[in-house]
Order: C-alpha cells, then structure tokens, then sequence
C-alpha cells in the first residue's frame, strides 16, 4: 500500500505522527464502452451547449443551478475560499462508542506510526480499547474539512470519515407509524426461524458472483482469441515528516492538567453550555 496522506494525530499536548492509507479498495472489473461494428473506444467531449464547441478542461468553470438561475463559480473564486491544509488530525472528544451511528460511517482509512517509536500510538490504542471509547476527530483531506471516527481494528488505528449530520436523510414513513399487532406466537415462530439461520459472520465465506463470472466470460473470450488489438481500436508524493514525540509522560501530564482546567473555568461561567456548543459546531 501507498500513503496517501501524512501527518500527526494530536489530542492535548501528544503529538503521534501517522500515515494514512486507504482501507479498502474497489474489485469491480473496469469496463469501457466502445463501438459495436468496430470495437472502437467511445470517448467523451465537453461540448458548450451554446455554441457547440469542443471546450479544453482549462477553460472550463464550476456554476451552482438553482433551478431558475445559475451562478458561475470561476478558478479565483474558489480559490479566494478558506482552503484546509493542515497536517494534523485533531481529536475534538472521545464519545462510547455505542453512539456512533453505522448509518454515518463513509470511507476508511489505516493509521500506521510513523516515528521511531511507535509507544504514543501504541498507547492510544490500548487506552482506546481498555476505555470502549471512540475519538471525534477533524482533519483536512483534499481541501475539504472532513469529521472522523478513530477506531481501534486488531492492532491497528482506523479513521473513519463520517457523513455530516445534514447528509443523513431523515426516515420519514407514514406506514411505521401505524399501530401493528404481533401475537406472542407470530414473535416466537420469527425468533425460532432467527435462531436457525444464527452463525458468526465471515466475510471470506461470502463473494461476488456477478464479478467472478464477469471475469471468467472475460478470461474465456481471450483464450477464444475473441478480442481486439488495444492499440489498433483505442490507440495509444509529499515527504513532509511528522514530528517525534518528545517526552510522552510529561506531554499526558500537562494535556490532563491543562483540560481540567479548561473544564473547571468552564462550568463557572453561566453561559457554560452555549460556549461548548459552539466549540463543537
């Protein structure tokens, strides 16, 4: 695997320098679609519906539609808005880990130490685990602020990114709000068909079929000599390193010490409560 991102995870005054790797990656067999008499690629052009010219990427704009109007959204523009470039993955709090909601999870990353001495990473894992917590963290990948959940998976740190709240659409059915009657006998019988498919998942045990035959359709049409010549129809990171943590014990000392503190002059203030909650928006 390649890093795709390195940095350092900070919570108080610790520092654990990481690199990122993607966790999972797409199996699909790729497809392309091409010309059914002569196998030639079919190829995409951004054509301006105004005049019909073919127009080269650099000098194509972004725009917003509202529906009755658009808004063209040049190169400076977006450049002019306030761009995340940080290196750090900053852990806002550490929640059960019970109240993450499944539905919120997106795309994973792996965590791997990236210092001398992997003691600081290795400790916020145990503590991780030892705790059933998770940690909230922000960071910056490719311009965009992003919230995560930073998990434990075996011996490894995993980020999660996590959806927004506004991107979780809201299950709104009429249907489940009418009064259903299930009968003691109709639960039973559901919880005894229950018990006889009950297993510990695997997920070696399961494949994708569809995939599999797609790839031996494929494998069989080569050895056919079924295909066509690619070339006749188709034609022809950053080094920036994290910094070591310097004295560890001395670094969860002052971090304790400094949030105690925090909390203490927090909870004699009156507008207390307003003030967190605006911290964490």
């Amino acid at each position: 695997m390649r890093a795709i991102w390195k940095g350092a995870l900070t919570f108080g005054l610790v520092n654990v320098p990481v690199k990122v790797y993607s966790a999972t990656e797409d199996h699909d067999v790729p497809l392309h679609q091409v010309h059914a008499a002569d196998g030639g690629r079919i190829r995409y052009q951004r054509v301006c519906e105004l005049d019909g010219e073919v127009v080269p990427y650099s000098e194509i704009d972004r725009a917003f539609d509202d529906g009755e109007r658009t808004v063209v959204l040049t190169k400076d523009d977006l450049a002019s808005l306030p761009s995340e470039r940080s290196r750090e993955i900053d852990v806002v709090e550490f929640v059960p880990t019970e109240q993450i909601d499944l539905l919120t999870l997106d795309r994973a990353y792996y965590l791997e130490p990236d210092s001398s001495s992997p003691k600081a990473y290795v400790l916020l894992r145990r503590t991780l685990e030892a705790t059933d917590r998770t940690a909230i963290v922000r960071f910056s990948l490719r311009q965009k602020t992003r919230l995560a959940a930073l998990r434990v998976r075996g011996a490894v740190l995993v980020l999660q990114t996590l959806l927004w709240a506004d991107e979780v659409r809201e299950a709104a059915f009429p249907s489940l709000d009418e009064e259903v009657r299930i009968s003691a006998k109709e639960l039973e019988l559901s919880a005894s068909l229950v018990e006889s498919f009950s297993g510990d998942f695997d997920p070696s045990e399961f494949a994708d079929e569809y995939q599999q035959e797609l790839r031996a359709l494929i494998d069989a049409k080569l050895a056919d000599g079924d295909a066509v010549d690619t070339a006749a129809t188709f034609g022809e990171r950053d080094d920036e390193d994290g910094g070591e943590v310097i004295d560890l014990l001395a670094a969860l000392r002052a971090s304790v010490e400094r949030s105690r503190a925090s909390r203490s002059a927090e909870e004699t203030r009156p507008d207390a409560t307003t003030e967190k909650r605006r911290k964490k928006a």
